[in-house]
């Protein structure tokens, strides 16, 4: 009843282009986590090197559950890596470790785009939580006003999921640089992790079209798209 066969031209890019990226990532994760160092050094060694290296040593490197759960927490100063980076010395651990620890020197550069993100992010949660809801309700209540209250707060998660991609790509960059100048990763070791973290790069656009893509229908319905 609520369908709209419409949604599918704005939302299938995104959807497509979402689950290639999830395949190559896991394609990629799995194949160079079989693929030990030169020096079988596991993702822990490499994080806590690397932060060493740059002066963070206040920097703890934790372990945390889950599978690709692996994050820099700004606000706690902890890098905290999955199972299968923190206790496994492959290539993909290194690539994993190495692109967390590249926020944590985005951190202490004070680097804007991850400042903004973070000052973002409970605009965003609320936005994508609560934005959906009220645009439906406006849409079935015939209330236009409540409708675009949800699709201002939608924006918000949009422009989050923008800003993602410039912190992401710079962490990469990072790591990558990171990983060659200190020795850590020897001859074509680094095109593995050039794959893996590529590979979950797409990941962030994906999520960034697929945002804009229900955003933009949002906008669709409620500027004469229903009547047509």
């Amino acid at each position: 009843m609520f369908f709209n066969p419409l949604y599918l031209v704005f939302a299938l890019p995104g959807l497509l282009l979402g689950l290639w990226a999830q395949s190559r990532v896991k394609s990629a994760f799995n194949k160079y986590a079989q693929v030990r160092t030169m020096r079988n050094v596991t993702g822990a060694q490499v994080a806590r090197a690397l932060l060493d290296s740059q002066g963070l040593y206040h920097i703890e490197v934790e372990r945390v559950d889950g599978f690709l759960s692996d994050h820099y927490d700004p606000r706690g100063k902890v890098l905290r890596l999955s199972p299968a980076v923190y206790d496994t010395p492959s290539i993909a651990a290194a690539g994993v470790a190495a692109h967390e620890m590249g926020h944590a020197l985005q951190d202490k550069a004070s680097y804007f785009p991850l400042q903004l993100r973070s000052a973002i992010v409970p605009a965003a949660q609320f936005g994508s939580t609560l934005a959906p809801w009220l645009f439906m309700g406006g849409l079935l209540l015939n209330f236009t006003t409540l409708a675009w209250v949800g699709v201002i707060l939608f924006a918000g998660a949009v422009v989050f999921t923008l800003v993602t991609l410039p912190v992401e790509f710079d962490a990469t960059k990072r790591a990558k640089q990171l990983l060659v100048s200190n020795g850590i990763l020897i001859g074509d070791e680094i095109n593995g992790v050039n794959k893996v973290l590529d590979a979950a790069a797409l990941t962030y656009v994906a999520a960034a079209v697929t945002a804009i893509g229900q955003l933009l229908y949002y906008v669709f319905l409620l500027t004469g798209g229903r009547r047509r």
